[in-house]
């Protein structure tokens, strides 16, 4: 993954009090992009989340990993820890505790955040319902042809926002 893929590049969000709806999308320079990969497997998206994750950590980003699969999230948070020798990405759940809402990389299985985030990814099959809380939204595809299929609407549905989302071709994973 190179530095083109922008991680490090967006601004801070304004805060959920004050962030215009998901129908705004476009005014608030929402950035989505896709990182397509080739193979199939769980493990190879979910390890260019943790590499997505690990970038937005050390550029000082407040992140937010989205998903609707608590067992497959689950398998991200072991990940997090192993996915390459000599990282340390600091992760925790999101939930009300006021602790675990200072890790600067939260999961979350389908509980909305009440705060903002700089970065979000996103590995459910629809659009998180969080676009007013966070300017940059990453969406990983992977070769299997029902989260092609998801990713696809998802694409659709940013462009139907206003949006016009990035994409990048990841090779190797």
């Amino acid at each position: 993954m190179g530095d083109d893929d922008g991680t490090a590049a967006s601004a801070a969000p304004s805060g959920a009090d004050s962030s215009p709806p998901a129908s705004c999308a476009a005014e608030q320079n929402l950035r989505v992009d896709f990182y397509v990969i080739e193979g199939t497997t769980a493990a190879a998206r979910l390890k260019v989340a943790c590499r997505l994750a690990e970038k937005a950590y050390l550029a000082s980003q407040r992140t937010l990993i989205w998903h609707t699969d608590r067992a497959e999230l689950e398998a991200l948070d072991d990940l997090l820890w192993t996915f390459a020798d000599g990282s340390f990405v600091p992760h925790d759940w999101l939930t009300s505790n006021a602790a675990a809402a200072e890790a600067p990389v939260l999961l979350s299985a389908g509980s909305p955040p009440a705060a903002a985030f700089d970065f979000v990814v996103n590995l459910a099959a629809d659009p998180p319902p969080l676009l007013h809380l966070t300017r940059r939204i990453a969406e990983i595809i992977d070769g299997d042809e029902g989260r092609r299929r998801a990713g696809r609407a998802r694409f659709k549905a940013y462009r139907e926002l206003g949006v016009e989302p990035g994409t990048h071709a990841l090779r190797g994973e």
